[in-house]
């Protein structure tokens, strides 16, 4: 099985692991939050694990980004006006919206360092990771990953 193979079922496998990751954060940071209990270092290791699993997805998904026939050498060769929805989801919008997902999932690491009580740090990762996994579930391309 060549190597892009190999990575393209790595990213729809990983991606369970991921998006699992990113939804208990959502719900352990929306729970902190709204009971007022105090944050822990296992709550932050919880975040983190979601941080590395959601850059490590990224990792993938750029190598196959370059490398597909379903990324850039198809906007390059047909033009942006030519794709079709199910193309430009795969060649533009997949990738596009998730980096910015993980940005802001990177975002809300960063900005809980900052913050000095616990409910300011359930809040920063509820708001960051949960905006983050919603716009990561926006698009994904349900029809390919679920018909493997």
């Amino acid at each position: 099985m060549e190597l892009y193979n190999i990575l393209q079922k790595a990213h729809s496998g990983w991606a369970y692991l991921a998006l699992l990751i990113l939804v208990i954060v959502t719900i352990n940071s929306l729970l902190g939050f709204v009971s007022k209990k105090e944050f822990t270092p296992k709550d932050r290791k919880i975040a983190l694990f979601g941080l590395i699993a959601t850059h490590v997805q990224l990792l993938i998904g750029m190598f196959l980004y370059f490398s597909s026939p379903n990324g850039l050498d198809m906007i390059k060769s047909v033009g942006m006006g030519a794709l079709t929805s199910a193309s430009r989801l795969l060649a533009l919008e997949h990738p596009l919206v998730n980096i910015i997902a993980i940005v802001l999932i990177t975002m809300g690491w960063s900005k809980h360092k900052k913050a000095t009580t616990s409910e300011a740090k359930f809040k920063t990762f509820a708001v960051f990771y949960g905006i983050g996994l919603l716009l990561i579930l926006s698009r994904i391309p349900w029809s390919l990953w679920l018909s493997k």
